[in-house]
């Protein structure tokens, strides 16, 4: 239902397959199997789920795969009732994302360009398009050739759930897709990051891998550093130039706009500083 229905990526049906999976683990050990579970037996996994340690927001995770489990199973008539519906989620905070410093991304930039020969081109189209654009790794690493026209102003790129969304790309990421163009072998590959696995495509593990090395040559601790950190850069820094709300999302591809409120936490900062250096009463204080 997920892959036919929903169109969900393949790495949403891994999640669930491995959400659901661990839900059935836990279940043999009550006598049940997935389909017969009560509530009760749902909040002992919730418990379970904490008492191993597990952040809250990965068991609400688990938890919003076992509704969609039981809503599935309720609308197939295999049962007649949801024991999921009367479960509430584990409370959230609402931690901000990490993102680094427009300094922190230039190092990590000038670490790619110190590359030498086809693999340095490769590293600097990469991150140049990250940094420019917000993609996800595995929509980076995915990109078909046909995504970025010669010299064109912007990138197609096929999100979630098969949705494709254009993202304008700035001058820098131009210049350096355009050299990867030329020395990017096989010529013949359909993807524009080819790799030698069986995908055809450069991998995100590989890249998560030389992000890392980019990390420790800029001087930056590596643990500070992954592709979905710098998709958090790339919003906050735009906001922080004062991007609107609404375009941040459209280029980051999120369906909800409360998802892209994350970043708010910018212009929160943003608004602090411009009302300590103009408001008269800040301005009065200071004297």
């Amino acid at each position: 239902m997920m892959a036919a229905e929903r169109g969900a990526a393949i790495n949403t049906l891994d999640a669930y397959r491995r959400d659901l999976d661990d839900f059935a683990e836990f279940l043999t050990c009550a006598g049940l199997p997935p389909h017969q579970a009560d509530t009760e037996a749902i909040r002992d996994y919730i418990g379970d789920l904490k008492d191993r340690g597990m952040a809250p927001r990965t068991a609400a995770r688990r938890l919003s795969c076992i509704r969609q489990f039981h809503k599935f199973l309720f609308a197939e008539g295999v049962r007649k009732d949801d024991p999921s519906s009367v479960i509430d989620s584990p409370r959230l905070g609402r931690p901000l994302p990490k993102y680094l410093s427009e300094a922190d991304v230039a190092a990590l930039l000038d670490a790619a360009r110190a590359i030498e020969g086809e693999a340095g081109l490769r590293t600097v189209a990469m991150m140049e398009l990250l940094y420019a654009s917000g993609l996800r790794v595995s929509e980076l690493v995915e990109l078909p050739l046909a995504a970025a026209g010669r010299d064109a102003p912007s990138l197609i790129v096929r999100g979630k759930g098969g949705k494709e969304r254009l993202v304008p790309l700035g001058e820098p990421a131009r210049l350096a897709l355009a050299e990867w163009r030329q020395a990017r072998s096989p010529k013949n590959s359909k993807y524009l990051f080819p790799g030698d696995g069986d995908s055809g495509h450069f991998t995100r593990s590989g890249f998560a891998r030389l992000l890392s090395e980019l990390a420790l040559n800029a001087g930056i601790d590596r643990r500070r550093v992954s592709p979905h950190v710098l998709r958090h850069s790339f919003a906050s820094h735009l906001l922080a130039h004062g991007a609107d709300l609404r375009s941040v999302q459209q280029m980051l591809g999120h369906a909800d706009i409360a998802t892209t409120q994350i970043y708010t936490h910018v212009l929160d900062e943003k608004l602090k500083g411009l009302v300590n250096q103009h408001h008269p009463l800040a301005m009065l204080k200071k004297k």
